[in-house]
């Protein structure tokens, strides 16, 4: 997919550094509020609709549960496990990526991107 072109927007990059510099898989909020002490007065409704389009541009992943939409900056081929208790996303490498190569090849398919996503219960969750 083709990235989206946009003009530069200050407000979409501090956006776009804040769900970056995290692993946690942010929500909405946490963004909003994150970006808050930067730029102090900006609202939700940009935040939701700068995520939207840095979402639709390719610069940052979405990803849905039945509790919640979280975002991921971390675009590159990865899978993900969550926490069925806490609700914690992580990020993960699990599969060889030869193995859909040698898929693709016997079933003359082309694999153009592929998203595993684990449930099950973190490690913190199990401690407690």
């Amino acid at each position: 997919m083709e990235p989206i072109k946009q003009r530069y927007s200050h407000q979409r990059e501090t956006i776009l550094q804040v769900v970056q510099s995290t692993l946690v898989h942010p929500n909405a909020d946490w963004v909003y509020k994150e970006t808050r002490k930067i730029i102090p007065n900006i609202s939700l409704g940009t935040v939701y609709r700068n995520l939207n389009q840095l979402v639709e541009s390719g610069r940052i992943l979405k990803l849905k549960d039945e509790a919640m939409v979280r975002y991921d900056g971390n675009t590159g081929q990865h899978d993900h496990f969550r926490c069925s208790k806490c609700g914690k996303w992580y990020d993960v490498e699990l599969i060889d990526q030869s193995i859909f190569k040698s898929f693709a090849e016997k079933h003359d398919f082309r694999i153009e991107s592929f998203n595993l996503e684990l449930e099950g219960t973190c490690k913190n969750c199990l401690d407690s």
